[in-house]
């Protein structure tokens, strides 16, 4: 979507790391008037070069703009740069980037609500340097209405995904994407721990690791039919009692290797769980029920 020129209200960005330094520049970009806040006021000189307003207190930036942007450290620096410019958010769109839990989203949009903001709490998916290109997409839920009345300004940031109106959904599945590309890290160092062990140049390696990893990303898909069906025994390819005998080579491999095998022990052992209790006939997928007890919210 872009935005016409009647579209780029004034906005308000607080906190400059480099996340929100690059929120900021795209916001200029886009041609928004930006008014920009960090308690370290130097930060914001090279956005002043390119024509941000620095303002010298939270409280100062919020009254610059209706459509006020929080992207800090964690939910407890939010509240300690709001908390006493909370009378300054009514009757403002606060759209919270901020990194946090499912609870501190639903708590700080009750915050929120409670101060007369209309709260919209975000995930970005994207590093810095990505912001403003095809390559970042931002998670948000809260208010529908919030994210009607700043889509110009939210897009100019990556791709725009509405969730809903539930708070922590963005939150939720930001901390979801986030913990898959945690465990495809974990995976990825592990190997390359392994090939180090004989000495091998890992750029070498790479390539092939890469093919592999590449033929298996589409596994993703296959999982969510299963879980959502709650069939585990359907179009098994593997079965879980071979991976969970296999699986032993992978650690012992580890240790006779000099290589730790604690970033894969614990998938080793609800394999081995889930076999014992009877279910070595279904897929790998069947390990959801060790994870998540009783009925999903």
């Amino acid at each position: 979507m872009t935005a016409s020129h009647d579209d780029r209200p004034p906005v308000t960005v607080l906190g400059l790391g480099a996340m929100g330094t690059a929120l900021a520049r795209a916001l200029l970009g886009a041609g928004h008037p930006v008014t920009a806040w960090n308690r370290t006021a130097a930060k914001a000189e090279p956005l002043v070069e390119l024509g941000a307003a620095r303002a010298a207190t939270p409280g100062e930036a919020i009254a610059a703009g209706r459509l006020v942007f929080a992207c800090l450290l964690d939910y407890a620096s939010v509240h300690d740069v709001l908390d006493d410019h909370a009378d300054a958010l009514r009757g403002r769109v606060l759209v919270n980037l901020t990194n946090g839990t499912p609870v501190q989203a639903r708590t700080f949009s009750e915050w929120a609500a409670c101060h007369g903001a209309d709260y919209l709490g975000g995930g970005i998916m994207a590093v810095p340097p990505q912001i403003g290109t095809p390559d970042a997409f931002v998670l948000y839920s809260g208010s529908r209405s919030a994210f009607e009345t700043s889509r110009g300004a939210l897009d100019t940031f990556g791709e725009s995904h509405y969730l809903g109106g539930a708070p922590g959904l963005a939150a939720l599945q930001d901390i979801a994407l986030l913990s898959g590309m945690y465990g495809m890290f974990t995976g990825i160092i592990h190997a390359l721990a392994l090939v180090r062990s004989e000495g091998t140049p890992l750029t070498e390696f790479v390539p092939r690791l890469d093919r592999w990893l590449s033929s298996m990303s589409g596994w993703a898909h296959a999982a969510a039919h299963q879980i959502d069906a709650g069939d585990y025994a359907s179009d098994v390819p593997s079965n879980l009692g071979m991976q969970a005998a296999g699986f032993v080579n992978l650690t012992r491999a580890a240790q006779e290797q000099g290589v730790s095998p604690e970033l894969l022990e614990p998938l080793g052992a609800l394999l081995r769980r889930r076999a014992a209790d009877g279910h070595g006939h279904e897929d790998i997928t069947g390990i959801i029920e060790l994870l998540q007890k009783g009925t999903p919210a």
